[in-house]
């Protein structure tokens, strides 16, 4: 059974940064590619990042590309996202996915487990 569990979130005024975990358990988690999606309240749940297997490709959505940066560390079976600069608009609850594919994916059909999430908010 595989399992994500985030961390890190919290509240944070506008312009403040957060480091977000997630720690994954129960697959070979260096073989997959990983992602970060958020919802905000009353909204559909949206791309957010993705890293490939050995975290040589990534990619981000527009709303975040240069505040934003994912990453992992394959020994501990951890994927980070670093927020920088962060916003209003930016306060969701944030979830890990992984995908049985070491190539990233930016839409939620194509994740298979999912995180319980973690809230961010940003206080302006």
């Amino acid at each position: 059974q595989v399992q994500l569990v985030e961390s890190g979130g919290g509240l944070v005024q506008a312009g403040g940064s957060l480091r977000l975990s997630c720690a994954a358990s129960g697959r070979a988690f260096s073989s997959y590619a990983m992602g970060w999606f958020r919802q905000a309240q009353g909204k559909e749940r949206e791309f957010v990042a993705t890293i490939s297997w050995s975290g040589g490709s990534t990619y981000y959505a527009d709303s975040v590309k240069g505040r934003f940066t994912i990453s992992r560390d394959n020994a501990k079976n951890t994927v980070y996202l670093q927020m920088n600069c962060l916003k209003p608009e930016d306060t969701a609850v944030y979830y890990c996915a992984t995908r049985a594919s070491g190539r990233y994916a930016l839409t939620t059909g194509e994740y298979d487990y999912w995180g319980q999430g973690t809230q961010v908010t940003v206080s302006s």
